[in-house]
């Protein structure tokens, strides 16, 4: 079989990561991204506020491993790691929350800097192409006729491609344009609170809180949380009602706003600052989305928040995107070697013909879609837990309890969180 073209577009995490495992598979690799190369000091900026800091754990970096252990290292040299939740009352009082009996912990990693080893990384790969300021424009899924754009010189240009890649995120337009060809089940809910981030700069070179915690300040109907950076920095970021959100209208109300809700938070990030970020900073909005498939015949594939954007309270969007890769890259790979004759040994799922390559989209979508729907309505659900809950005597003794009782029977009792962020157990059966 001649070489073939895999097309992806979006170049975020989840599309550059895929770029990377096809490229590994045999693939050749033409990878769109409507924005330029962040990588680019002038950049840098376009990720910037763009979303609420990420955590990633064992979803994720089981993915990173299964490309490239190396990378997996890497990776894990740029995060900050968090053993548990640090809540912080209105009274000034912290409470310490273990995530686990044994110690495991999530890992806190900026945006950018992820961004930017991932690119390297499918850039240096044998038979990618990166092309940025170029957006996806339409598709012929049967023929794999892709038209793109040139944002540069405003040209038109049309590919061909052996499989399209949708990792074009919540409004993605390879969605689109798979929906009236394959009877697409689709749903997509914003929630009624949106979110603002700020800053919360270094004190004397160091921290300004234990940076080995994610910080929550649990209000009930809202609340704000910290996750540290590298830099020694941390990224704060409100979420709130909208209706609340109008109610500030000016400098003066949003410290005010503060001041009587986060007054320990405010003392750390400055009155300043907290007017300047908060006029400066974009207001974003938070949603969740379901879809049924994910796949078009053997042509095409959505991945990442393409399929199933959810809320950021469980840390799992990143991981679950991650997951997604390396669950299609198994299927693939399981087809391929049905297949095979016995003395083939070849792991290059370009070799896989068009009807095997159908039958893998088609198990992919099949076994990921319960997995995506189960996480997405847990992450909604530990929004509650986490602007309300932590500090419930209820919440806290069923804590203890769980606690307990994964110490003793740690293979037979296993809490939730720990399934969902310490195991790659599918989210459909934690």
């Amino acid at each position: 079989m001649g070489e073939r073209t895999v097309v992806i577009v979006g170049g975020g995490l989840v599309g550059s990561l895929s770029a990377c495992y096809f490229a590994k598979r045999g693939w050749s690799v033409i990878l769109f991204e409507k924005r330029p190369d962040v990588r680019l000091p002038e950049n840098t900026d376009l990720v910037e506020h763009r979303s609420i800091n990420l955590a990633i754990s064992e979803r994720g970096f089981s993915a990173l491993r299964r490309l490239d252990a190396d990378l997996e290292k890497r990776v894990k040299q740029a995060v900050v790691p968090m053993n548990g939740r640090m809540v912080h009352t209105l009274d000034g009082s912290q409470m310490s929350q273990a995530y686990d009996v044994f110690g495991k912990h999530i890992n806190s990693v900026g945006r950018s800097a992820l961004i930017q080893l991932l690119l390297d990384e499918a850039e240096t790969s044998p038979g990618v192409s990166l092309r940025f300021c170029h957006e996806f424009v339409s598709a012929d899924l049967d023929s794999g006729a892709v038209t793109i754009a040139n944002l540069e010189n405003k040209g038109i240009a049309t590919v061909h491609a052996d499989l399209i890649v949708g990792a074009d995120g919540a409004h993605s337009k390879v969605r689109r344009q798979m929906m009236p060809r394959t009877m697409m089940n689709y749903s997509q809910t914003y929630i009624e609170h949106g979110y603002c981030e700020f800053a919360m700069e270094p004190r004397d070179g160091e921290f300004a809180m234990d940076p080995n915690h994610l910080h929550i300040w649990p209000r009930g109907s809202f609340m704000l949380i910290a996750l540290p950076n590298p830099d020694k920095s941390f990224t704060c970021t409100l979420f709130m009602p909208w209706s609340r959100f109008d109610a500030i209208k000016t400098g003066d109300d949003i410290v005010a706003f503060f001041r009587s809700n986060f007054p320990d938070a405010l003392q750390l990030i400055g009155e300043a600052a907290v007017r300047f970020e908060y006029t400066a900073n974009p207001k974003g909005s938070l949603m969740y989305l379901k879809c049924t498939p994910y796949t078009y015949k053997g042509k095409a594939v959505i991945l990442g928040d393409a399929a199933h954007a959810m809320v950021p309270f469980y840390g799992q969007g990143m991981n679950c995107g991650f997951e997604d890769v390396e669950s299609l890259d198994r299927i693939m790979l399981d087809v391929l070697n049905r297949n095979r004759a016995q003395d083939d040994s070849s792991n290059r799922t370009v070799l896989l013909t068009d009807d095997q390559l159908a039958t893998a989209l088609s198990e992919y979508s099949a076994s990921r879609t319960e997995d995506a729907s189960a996480i997405v309505d847990l992450a909604l659900e530990n929004y509650v837990e986490m602007r309300a809950k932590v500090v419930s005597y209820t919440y806290l003794l069923r804590k203890h309890l769980e606690g307990f009782l994964h110490r003793m029977f740690p293979r037979s009792i296993i809490p939730l969180y720990t399934m969902v962020s310490f195991t790659s157990i599918p989210y459909s059966t934690v």
